[in-house]
């Protein structure tokens, strides 16, 4: 234990520092690997990047925005889907001395208009036209924004509007810090040097579910710690290949970033989410992180596959998955008993036949050289965990907030356990109050709210503890239970407390046609739900059931469909408590999306945008009881 403190208590005071140290350790070690898209219908070709050649362009980047005034600390926003260039890019404000704004490029522009302003960002580095397009729509009320740099000029056209050298192509920023760098050759190396562990590196937007984001400032020890901390777990290794395709803007993905300089091995980069079953079986990675949804995702396509396959099929498919969660938790038990996940004889006998007729095929559609996937930003459905885990693709789920620069717990690799989102990293503290909520003080706690000291001292005490506003439970040897958000949970008209996101990740386990389900219930006697299906898995069922010709919305009104989704229910309600079960619910005729605002950009539901938008259907749920 003491060298894993030491590891952590003496990291360098910045990711600046950390990518050097890398890139003078490994220069000619593959660093990145990203798409290029072939000519025609075929799949991308992929390129890499190593250590040196990465270097050469984030200094460059660096001293281009040196060149254009940055100064340490200001504010550099980033509007980009992910790709290697928004890596690149990051790289460079952080070795400029400067601090990242991220910018999901799904944020419309009045709100990217609100950050870039309360941010004060001097240069909005931008993806394409679209996101050019916002700041030149807003840039009366943007006096500060000196430049837009744009990675993909195409289909920019010039605006009067804009002032002379207003817009600057990547290319063209990057040959301006090579030029800059002829003249000024330690310019770079000395803004890495002068950097602080208490600079401002990270300005990180909250999607939130209410009201205005919030800037969540992270200076970089944070991301300092966070490398060394991830490094410490022992769960990732200079060997692997990462996919990395989570929304950079987030801090999911941006702290995967930061263990990975750490580390030294390869990260595959493509943020395009409809490429992912395509590009997995190309990358073949060890390891990747994703939220729950993708998940659920593909464990809805596989059963629908297997039901198109016919009866005899899905008949196996079920049997298959009923098999990997039984095995898997007997796995998971023995180790926690013995430190082996040894399961009976006869157990074991099954799980073989299982594994040739259902799990290689699922292993190979990951790639086949899946050794762990680590899941995060909300809860997944433990049977959803445990059918995976018995597949042989290892979910390791994780805990943590923007505002602990999302890593505070994983489950340790071969001891993790479904249903719990592992131990804290090395380093941090946790400690439950008495009111159930997580509280975390350590290094990877933020600095406070941008611009917001009164709602910093909500959250965060004078001593470091931060108030989480997650419920949850530790067991005796330190593994944390997320049970729900504090503000989330419900007490029916009864006095019963109810958790929804609980009865929520149950149904998802029991309905492989569901896409989002949200229970209600407050002050309410009894609880009802909104649920939304997955699309492409409720039209196959319709084509396969006579509906062929109908419209999604129409699928759902349908009195067929309600039928199939009743049976679900009903299976739900007998593993609840009487008091939990759903008496009523209504299918939604579109699903969720980030689109309509239901979603944040890293899919977690926004229930109060829903409760609004469908408070019709919830009210006709509760018309005529005592409570309505």
């Amino acid at each position: 234990m003491s060298d894993t403190n030491a590891l952590i208590e003496n990291r360098p005071p910045s990711v600046a520092t950390l990518f050097a140290e890398r890139v003078a350790a490994t220069p000619d070690a593959e660093a990145y690997r990203y798409p290029v898209p072939a000519a025609g219908e075929g799949p991308d070709d992929w390129e890499s990047l190593s250590w040196g050649q990465a270097a050469e362009r984030v200094y460059a980047i660096a001293a281009g925005l040196i060149d254009l005034g940055v100064r340490p600390e200001e504010r550099v926003a980033l509007a980009s889907a992910t790709r290697v260039e928004w890596i690149l890019a990051d790289l460079g404000v952080m070795c400029a001395g400067g601090a990242t704004t991220t910018v999901y490029p799904s944020t419309n522009a009045e709100e990217s208009a609100y950050i870039l302003s309360d941010s004060e960002s001097r240069v909005l580095i931008a993806e394409n036209a679209a996101q050019l397009a916002k700041a030149r729509e807003r840039r009366a009320e943007l006096p500060e924004l000196s430049h837009v740099v744009v990675f993909d000029m195409a289909d920019v056209e010039p605006d009067a509007g804009d002032p002379e050298g207003w817009v600057v192509s990547l290319a063209d920023l990057e040959a301006r810090g090579t030029a800059y760098l002829d003249k000024h050759p330690d310019a770079v190396k000395e803004r890495i040097e002068s950097i602080t562990a208490d600079q401002l590196a990270t300005l990180i937007y909250t999607s939130g579910t209410t009201g205005r984001p919030k800037g969540v400032r992270l200076p970089h020890d944070n991301w300092s710690y966070m490398a060394k901390a991830i490094a410490a777990t022992g769960l990732i290794t200079q060997d692997d290949v990462q996919y990395l395709w989570l929304p950079l803007a987030h801090v999911f993905g941006k702290v995967l970033t930061s263990g990975q300089i750490e580390v030294g091995h390869v990260t595959a980069v493509d943020g395009r989410i409809d490429k992912i079953i395509v590009n997995l079986p190309v990358v073949r990675p060890t390891y990747m992180a994703a939220v729950p949804r993708i998940f659920e995702k593909v464990y809805n396509g596989v059963a629908a596959k297997a039901r198109a396959g016919g009866g005899a099929k899905y008949k196996i498919f079920q049997w298959a998955a009923a098999l990997s969660r039984e095995y898997a938790k007997a796995a998971q038990d023995n180790f926690r008993r013995t430190g082996s996940a040894t399961v009976p004889f006869g157990l074991a006998a099954k799980h073989k036949i299982a594994d040739a007729l259902v799990y290689s095929k699922l292993r190979e559609a990951f790639g086949g050289q899946l050794r762990a996937a680590v899941s995060g930003s909300a809860a997944l459905a433990p049977d959803i965990g445990y059918f995976f885990a018995g597949a042989g693709i290892h979910i390791l789920e994780g805990y943590g907030l923007t505002e602990t620069s999302a890593a505070s717990f994983v489950n340790p690799g071969e001891a993790y356990r479904t249903g719990t989102v592992g131990k804290p990293l090395p380093g941090t503290e946790v400690r439950i109050a008495d009111d159930g909520e997580i509280m975390l003080r350590g290094p990877g706690v933020m600095e406070g709210y941008h611009n917001l000291p009164e709602q910093t001292a909500e959250v965060l005490e004078s001593d470091g503890w931060l108030h989480t506003g997650d419920i949850g439970e530790l067991s005796a040897d330190g593994y944390l239970r997320i049970t729900d958000r504090k503000k989330d949970l419900i007490k029916t008209s009864s006095g019963k407390y109810i958790a929804p996101a609980e009865v929520e990740g149950q149904f998802k386990a029991v309905c492989p046609f569901v896409s989002n389900i949200l229970v209600f219930g407050a002050d309410r006697n009894f609880c009802t739900a909104l649920i939304a299906l997955d699309e492409p898995t409720i039209l196959g069922w319709a084509k396969e059931n006579g509906l062929d010709s109908s419209s999604y919305a129409d699928v759902v009104a349908s009195q067929p469909v309600e039928q199939l989704i009743e049976g679900y229910v009903k299976r739900l309600n007998e593993g609840l408590q009487r008091w939990q079960t759903i008496k009523k619910f209504r299918l939604l005729p579109r699903d969720l999306d980030v689109e309509h605002g239901e979603l944040t950009p890293s899919l977690k539901l926004k229930r109060p945008v829903v409760e609004r938008e469908y408070k019709d259907l919830i009210d006709e749920m509760y018309a005529g009881s005592r409570e309505a």
